[in-house]
């Protein structure tokens, strides 16, 4: 469903779409508490599908951003708790023999299984627009699995076992998210933050590069790849596009204005209200501001996609969101 829209909004035959990455403001909506929402797929469903029914205008609804779930089936331990999204509490690699010892789980492991179920409920019974999975990036996995600073260092000391271990993060994140392409969604978000700390040459080599090959395994005619990178990343706007994926998603930490040139016709791209600053601490009328501007520097862009710079926190008022799509159908009605 996403390649054809993708198709016509690019040949200027369809008008640009919205989509916010949000599944946490759904506990306003149902009742259903964060701690029940990543960690039973019936409940995470029954979010998507409100959130859906609430806001006719979004291009597409999406299983949570949960950055913890593919540590959690390495290994790792995670915090729940119903005022803030799951984190990870642990390492389990203290050091680069780790690495070696290190043992790729099985789809299924922890809490995947209840994302694809929820991924499966939704591509079951959503119909009417785009349903897109969500993972993390090979990187920014490798950075839950192992203190951040430590890899850093690896990738500059030790690239063997960097490598080595982000061969592993890959091979389980590619078979994850084929579980997820045989549930019948449309596509995937894949979340890439760590990657924006990266210079572009590092980028290529630890990030892009993995990036590619989870491309070239999923993507096809009926399944989009969208990569999000929510760092500074107007310099590797070029390593981003060489992963080849369809859709380019862009956090608030950069100016559109400057990434926008940037993008090939033929791929999607998307951004970048701010989640925390506009969408969660704004007032309604400070988000229909931040959406018209955006989209009216946007106006030359067949190919931009109204959305969020990243993820909607919790406690997120839908009074924001309702602006949101309150500012975006008006530009769309004087377009």
């Amino acid at each position: 469903m996403l390649l054809r829209w993708a198709q016509t909004i690019i040949a200027g035959a369809k008008p640009k779409s919205a989509m916010p990455i949000m599944l946490l403001p759904a506990s306003e909506l149902t009742g259903i508490g964060i701690v029940e929402m990543v960690t039973d797929g019936e409940k995470q469903f029954a979010c998507i599908e409100a959130l859906s029914r609430r806001f006719p205008s979004m291009l597409a609804v999406h299983t949570g951003m949960d950055l913890s779930v593919e540590a959690e089936a390495f290994g790792c331990r995670v915090r729940f708790t119903d005022n803030e999204v799951p984190s990870v509490e642990n390492l389990v690699i203290a050091g680069m023999e780790d690495i070696e010892r290190l043992t790729v789980p099985p789809v299924g492991a922890a809490r995947t299984s209840e994302y694809v179920w929820a991924a499966r409920l939704a591509g079951e019974a959503i119909r009417d627009r785009t349903v897109l999975a969500g993972c993390i990036g090979p990187i920014s996995l490798a950075g839950r699995l192992m203190d951040t600073s430590a890899l850093m260092l690896a990738l500059m000391k030790h690239a063997a076992q960097a490598h080595a271990l982000l061969e592993k993060c890959t091979t389980f994140l590619i078979e994850y998210a084929k579980a997820f392409k045989t549930s019948g969604v449309d596509g995937i978000i894949v979340a890439e933050p760590m990657a924006g700390l990266l210079s572009p040459d590092k980028c290529e080599a630890f990030s892009s590069r993995y990036m590619a090959r989870m491309v070239d395994a999923l993507q096809d005619e009926h399944f989009t790849v969208i990569l999000h990178n929510c760092g500074r990343t107007q310099k590797l706007v070029g390593s981003m596009v060489n992963t080849g994926a369809r859709g380019l998603h862009f956090g608030n930490a950069v100016n559109m204005n400057k990434i926008a040139p940037l993008i090939p016709a033929d791929r999607l791209f998307f951004g970048n209200v701010d989640p925390v600053g506009v969408l969660r601490n704004g007032l309604p009328d400070d988000v229909e501001r931040s959406v018209m501007k955006l989209l009216e520097d946007m106006r030359p862009y067949d190919n931009f996609i109204l959305s969020s710079g990243c993820d909607l926190p919790p406690g997120t008022p839908l009074a924001n969101i309702d602006a949101f799509f309150r500012a975006f159908d008006r530009f769309q009605k004087n377009a």
